[in-house]
């Protein structure tokens, strides 16, 4: 369970001291040492290799540094499991680097509460680069910290969807299901045909509370987990529990396949791009994949998308995608000066175009000129982006670890027992979300 921000930065401030004292080599006293020197050094801590998503920033920060010899651009990868950790005892020192990447949610709003990193929004705006901002990007992130600011750079943003293999619906005379009742007629007429209708992922856990997570926005709305959150809703509704019943019922009827908890998201990704499933849920970021002559065998042109089915009678809309912003990155308040606003405008003027040119990456910055070599699907993700009126968040965005970890086992039972009713599971996690701070 997440503690209360001050108890929780307390304690690591302790733990700074004791570890100073400990005399190891660190990240802190490494820059301590530089005070003095008059080379000014911008750090760029992450838990990604610095040819994953950092590569566009340290290529745009070298070259400053050729421009200005002063300014040295250092990057440092920590391990996954040592980020948080690390953040927080830097924060606590009051010694955070000038950017660095963090966990999403109510750990960065922490950070935020505490006055230790920027609002982008105001920042970007104070120095002419407000246009270069996606609005749906930018309310997306606002959501993780409940609208109190933007507080991570949009780095990356991905739109979740049903991806279909076209070919297939073309020969059963399917078109793109309109309503949840239309994607079950779509499945029985496959399954009933011998052909897998869903290829998911149950051993990741998250692919399926992405499908309850589907229903729930088309029954209540966009921003149904924000109103989880602020004690709106009960996962107990009879929305949530329809949600987790239809999920269950797909399972039952064998629609996942066999031996779906033990599926891996690369078997998953697999099974569709080798032509043995007609569907498979996930986001953008699995382009790279679809985009790769290697693992697709069923072409480019064979794959399209559609967004979630609408549940009638209910408040979603085909206007609003789940979305999603990977690994965020921040940027220190205390490290902040007139040499950092330079070198934040040299470094962000431009990203989304440059991201897209150079890799193919789509971001949440605005793309003003989309290349022509850019693949098919690569640009559909883009237009599409561009015209999202709403981004959902996913199921356990706004959960502590506690009430996560429940969503994610349990779906996992309810996938695999009747015996584990719809219900019991909306009771088990309203139980851990009453819990949540």
């Amino acid at each position: 369970m997440i503690k209360p921000a001050a108890a929780t930065f307390g304690l690591i401030a302790a733990c700074c001291v004791l570890l100073a004292s400990c005399g190891g080599r660190s990240y802190i006293s490494e820059k301590q040492n530089t005070i003095s020197d008059p080379v000014r050094v911008i750090h760029y801590v992450s838990s990604d290799l610095e040819e994953q998503q950092p590569r566009m920033i340290s290529e745009q920060a070298r070259e400053y540094e050729k421009q200005h010899p002063n300014i040295k651009y250092e990057f440092e990868n920590v391990n996954t499991s040592d980020l948080v950790q690390k953040i927080q005892l830097l924060a606590a020192s009051n010694d955070l680097p000038e950017i660095f990447s963090y966990e999403s949610g109510r750990q960065l709003e922490q950070l935020a509460d505490n006055g230790f990193i920027l609002d982008i929004e105001k920042l970007f705006r104070e120095i002419g680069l407000q246009n270069e901002l996606n609005p749906a990007a930018v309310k997306l992130l606002k959501s993780m910290v409940r609208n109190k600011g933007l507080y991570a750079l949009p780095l990356e943003i991905n739109i979740e969807g049903f991806w279909y293999n076209k070919d297939m619906f073309a020969k059963y005379g399917l078109a793109e299901p309109e309503t949840w009742d239309d994607l079950l007629h779509a499945a029985e007429i496959f399954h009933s045909n011998g052909i897998q209708p869903f290829a998911l992922s149950g051993a990741q856990k998250w692919p399926i509370t992405r499908l309850i997570n589907g229903y729930v926005i088309r029954k209540y709305g966009y921003d149904a987990m924000q109103r989880v959150e602020r004690k709106e809703l009960k996962v107990t509704e009879p929305g949530f529990v329809e949600a987790a019943a239809i999920v269950q019922h797909m399972a039952q009827q064998g629609y996942f396949g066999k031996h779906v908890n033990m599926t891996e998201m690369d078997e998953a990704s697999a099974l569709f791009l080798e032509g043995k499933a007609a569907m498979f849920y996930t986001g953008s970021w699995s382009l790279r994949d679809f985009n790769s002559s290697l693992k697709n065998h069923i072409g480019m042109d064979a794959i399209g998308l559609f967004n979630i089915p609408l549940v009638p009678g209910g408040k979603g809309t085909k206007d609003d995608w789940m979305m999603n912003a990977g690994l965020t990155t921040s940027l220190s308040a205390a490290a902040y000066d007139d040499t950092m606003k330079d070198w934040l405008k040299a470094v962000f003027t431009g990203y989304g175009d440059k991201a897209m040119e150079e890799s193919g990456v789509i971001t949440g910055f605005n793309v003003q000129r989309l290349p022509s070599d850019v693949p098919k699907l690569t640009q559909m993700v883009q237009s599409t982006i561009d015209s999202v009126k709403n981004g959902a968040l996913w199921f356990e965005a706004l959960f502590d670890s506690d009430a996560q970890t429940i969503a994610w086992n349990n779906a996992q039972l309810l996938i695999s027992s009747k015996d584990y009713t719809p219900e019991m599971y909306m009771q088990d996690l309203q139980a851990a979300l009453d819990e949540q701070q």
